[in-house]
């Protein structure tokens, strides 16, 4: 079982950025591939940026690529998501996620086993 806390999100102004931090407990989260995902207010949840495991491959949403940069940290169990350029479309719940299986970069929220609480971002216009 590994339990996720997201931190770093708030309210920014368009052109801004924010990095969001999510914590693993647990002896694992070195095996697990990472992902990032977000719900805006009336929208589904959709997927961000994913990492794997061992940080060695990334990929992004078009929506995000060139703005956003996902990494990790496996010694400090900690996983980021620096955010760059903020729109305020940008606007949502976010949340991390860990997927266990770890045999793809996954874009699909129903294949990831670990979620945490979410962490409110707000870009102003």
């Amino acid at each position: 079982q590994v339990q996720l806390v997201e931190s770093g999100g708030g309210l920014v102004q368009a052109g801004g950025s924010l990095r969001l931090s999510c914590a693993a407990s647990g002896r694992t989260f070195s095996r697990y591939n990472m992902g990032w995902f977000r719900q805006a207010p009336g929208k589904e949840r959709e997927f961000v940026a994913a990492i794997r495991y061992s940080g060695s491959s990334t990929f992004y949403a078009d929506s995000v690529e060139g703005r956003f940069t996902i990494s990790r940290d496996n010694a400090k169990n900690t996983v980021y998501l620096q955010m760059n350029s903020l729109k305020p479309e940008d606007t949502a719940v976010y949340y991390c996620a860990a997927d266990r299986r770890a045999m793809g970069l996954r874009t699909v929220d129903a294949s990831y086993d670990y979620w945490g609480q979410g962490t409110q971002v707000t870009v102003s216009s």
